[in-house]
């Protein structure tokens, strides 16, 4: 049985979640968890956080062991975007737009 974690409104970018999450998508728990606190910067601790988080869901509400967890699936979805406006030349305005991001992560047990 597949069980999920999701993380809404996270303020970075899908597109600089992704190298993340293909570091650790298919892998067991444990290894991306190892993989991701060794991994700089703090996308890697906001990822790691969903993982654990999907792991506990597993073991707490389905009684899964942890070391036969796998993530079968691991995304990022555009969350909602901040429209913010800065001065540019000759009076105009400049958007800027600070996007954010839903994480969702998959797991299931390895089948034997």
């Amino acid at each position: 049985m597949e069980v999920q974690a999701i993380a809404k409104n996270i303020r970075i970018a899908p597109s600089k979640l992704r190298p993340v999450l293909n570091a650790v998508r298919g892998k067991a728990v444990e290894e991306a968890i190892q993989i991701l606190n060794f991994l700089p910067g703090p996308n890697a601790k906001q990822v790691m956080r969903v993982v654990q988080s999907a792991a506990a869901n597993a073991e707490a509400n389905h009684m899964m062991a942890r070391p036969d967890l796998w993530i079968t699936a691991i995304y990022a979805d555009l969350g909602m975007s901040m429209k913010r406006y800065r001065a540019h030349a000759r009076g105009r305005a400049g958007r800027i737009v600070k996007r954010s991001s839903h994480i969702t992560v998959v797991v299931d047990e390895k089948e034997s």
